[in-house]
This record gives C-alpha cells, sequence and structure tokens, in this order.
C-alpha cells in the first residue's frame, strides 16, 4: 500500500514537472499605428500575471520587451491579431 502511494505521490511530481512554461525573452511589438494602447495594456498584464517580467517598454514604437512562458505568448498572439501583433525571440544583432 505504502509502495503504492509513494509511486503515485512521485509520478505527480514528476507531471507537475513537465507541465512548467518555459520563459522566453521576446519582443511584443504592434506595427499598426492604430493600435490601442489598451491592447498594449492587456498584453502587459497577461505576462505579469502569469509570473513573467516585462523587461523593457519602447517609446518609440508600439511594444515591449519581456521574459515570459509561450502559453501566455499564444494568447497575446491572438488578441494582438487585428492589429498585426509582432512577436520576435530577443536577441542580440550586429552589424557586420
Amino acid at each position: 500500500m505504502k509502495v503504492s502511494t509513494i509511486l503515485v505521490t512521485a509520478l505527480t511530481s514528476v507531471g507537475a514537472a513537465l507541465a512548467v512554461d518555459v520563459q522566453k525573452s521576446v519582443i511584443i511589438s504592434y506595427p499598426d499605428p492604430n493600435t490601442p494602447n489598451s491592447v498594449i495594456d492587456q498584453a502587459k498584464d497577461a505576462v505579469r500575471q502569469s509570473g513573467g517580467i516585462v523587461t523593457h517598454e519602447y517609446q518609440l514604437i508600439k511594444g515591449f520587451a519581456a521574459k515570459v512562458g509561450e502559453t501566455v505568448l499564444e494568447s497575446i498572439q491572438a488578441w494582438g491579431a487585428p492589429y498585426n501583433a509582432l512577436i520576435e525571440e530577443d536577441q542580440v544583432v550586429s552589424a557586420l
């Protein structure tokens, strides 16, 4: 009886560990100049509520940088679809 209880507990723990949403560094931008600020604010709130971090808010473009799980990115992409939301991996860019 104890062995089965331990086994179930161990398997449950492994399943929970595998369900963790891996965080990525991304830039989320909205090239459509008519994108309402409420859409951007909704995306930032979703990042924070999921345990992600908004690392930078851009002033020259409508968008922000964040560390966030992929599950939330799917939602943000769907909400921003009418405004052509772009989600790109944040990476170092250099000139040749």
